[in-house]
């Protein structure tokens, strides 16, 4: 068996993707012309020529523009349920999909639409492949504590679809304590809490996101190797990191996949796991990540079973769905 055959056996869970970031250019073009939204590219081509980003900011700024063509609640559908297809065909059975409703409500577009759309692929995506998930709503950190506040808000009616907040966008300037109060309140309401730090921010982000935030997984977390006290806490505590290799890749903060410290993350006993954040943009869904990242780092086939048991064990799935899943890895 190959380690591509291998890597395919094995079941997977997915932490840490952006159903925005799943927006596939033929997709975008086919509902911008359904909408009537004009777009500044001629071409599905010239639009995929942009995608070539020096930094998170040059990413984010195109992203933004891309989200602009979702309206309505058929569009989050079919956006959704295209990532279940990538999902299905590369054996990841459980998804714990981030979402910004801020990208779209700042337009006009309700929350609700948003989420019912989501919402529906996603039971689909159950019914059909048998998938499991949990929706995360992140809060955009370039945004105001107050602008997260109202978000909240919003989001209270749908609490029950909604296990988790998380906090994404740019990271540089916009440090976790900026949204202390929110994520209190919104642990009150009953959400856990996520939130992206020390992918292009430093490891002070990391410990923010830790004490300020009280979260339960780190969102990339790649610079806290920096930090050897800061280690030593992540590993102790068996906190989860969801890293991205191909976005890492492609947003600079590694020059190549051979430059990547995952191996070494692993090494040291964290509880790392493999993701795709925005493959659309970058170049790769799950088994593009494990494939390309295997191929980079030398991973053995030990490293890539535990990886993905580990994907698992930092899941919000039940116990028990945990055991089951991390036994099925063993045996893959």
């Amino acid at each position: 068996m190959t380690q591509r055959d291998f890597i395919q056996r094995l079941p997977k869970a997915e932490l840490h993707l952006h159903i925005e970031g799943t927006f596939e250019p033929e997709l975008m073009f086919e509902i911008g012309r359904r909408n009537n939204v004009k777009s500044r590219f001629a071409t599905v081509e010239a639009l995929k020529e942009a995608y070539n980003f020096h930094n998170l900011q040059s990413f984010l700024d195109i992203y933004y523009e891309g989200a602009g063509v979702l309206l309505h609640e058929r569009d989050f559908y079919d956006l959704t349920m295209a990532y279940l297809e990538r999902c299905h065909e590369d054996n990841v059975v459980h998804t714990e999909i981030f979402f910004d409703p801020q990208t779209h409500t700042d337009r006009g577009v309700s929350f609700a639409t948003v989420y019912n759309g989501i919402r529906r692929a996603l039971d689909e995506g159950k019914a059909k492949w048998g998938i499991t998930s949990h929706m995360i709503m992140c809060f955009l950190r370039h945004l105001s504590e107050e602008a997260a506040e109202k978000t909240l808000t919003e989001a209270l009616p749908f609490k029950n679809g909604i296990i988790a907040v998380g906090l994404d966008s740019s990271e540089v300037g916009h440090p976790p304590k900026k949204f202390k109060n929110v994520f209190e309140r919104a642990r009150k309401e009953g959400f856990l809490t996520v939130a992206h730090a020390g992918e292009e921010g430093p490891p002070e982000y990391v410990w923010e996101a830790l004490d300020l935030l009280k979260v339960k997984r780190i969102d990339h977390g790649v610079r806290a190797l920096e930090d050897d006290k800061l280690m030593a806490r992540l590993v102790k505590e068996r906190m989860p990191f969801t890293v991205c290799p191909l976005s890492n890749i492609k947003l600079r903060v590694f020059d190549k996949m051979e430059d990547h410290n995952l191996k070494k993350l692993l090494a040291q006993g964290a509880c790392v796991t493999i993701n795709s954040d925005d493959p659309a943009y970058f170049g790769g869904y799950m088994g593009a990540n494990f494939n390309e990242t295997a191929r980079g780092l030398n991973l053995s086939e030990s490293e890539l079973r535990q990886i993905a048991k580990n994907s698992f064990e930092a899941s919000f799935m039940t116990p028990f769905e945990k055991i089951r899943w991390m036994n099925l890895c063993d045996q893959a």
